[in-house]
């Protein structure tokens, strides 16, 4: 861990976690490795018992906002996503590089109904910031339209707290 990160867990807080591609390459920047990521968010949400309250794929970096993993750590939990997308993913592309994500990642806690809004806002714009898309209802690869509509996706979200005036 990087001198001066601090992390914290067992708070009971939700955590607006960071990473990226190694090196910030946008090795994900197709559909179909989009879709693999999101069901590897899935597995990791029912595996760890976590509630993913939003998330966002990049091409190069992905956002999660998510509460701690009852059983285990947050890095636990982050490791097992890491890990198991890029063996999924070498497993159908082969020519993939060897190291798909940086090492390290990054997270905050949440510790209020007005930080989760603004974090929770934040990465559902990220895709309309980065001139990726128009509206967020536009990125497919966000939990956008799971909170705008209610639209069932394949990640479930188990909102903790309320985050329909997102």
């Amino acid at each position: 861990m990087p001198r001066g990160l601090r992390r914290l867990q067992d708070s009971g807080e939700s955590h607006f976690v960071t990473f990226s591609c190694y090196h910030r390459q946008p090795y994900s920047a197709s559909a179909e490795v989009f879709d693999l990521f999101v069901h590897c968010v899935e597995d990791m949400r029912r595996r760890f018992e976590l509630c993913v309250h939003g998330y966002v794929v990049m091409p190069e970096h992905v956002h999660l906002l998510l509460s701690e993993p009852p059983p285990t750590t947050l890095a636990d939990a982050i490791h097992y996503l890491k890990l198991s997308f890029a063996k999924r993913l070498r497993s159908r592309s082969p020519e993939q590089p060897g190291t798909f994500w940086q090492k390290r990642y990054y997270d905050r806690n949440v510790r209020d109904h007005r930080e989760f809004t603004v974090k929770l806002r934040y990465l559902h714009r990220n895709p309309v910031n980065r001139g990726l898309a128009l509206a967020p209802e536009q990125w497919e690869w966000s939990s956008y339209r799971h909170h705008a509509s209610r639209e069932t996706g394949i990640v479930e979200d188990r909102i903790g707290m309320d985050s329909s005036k997102s």
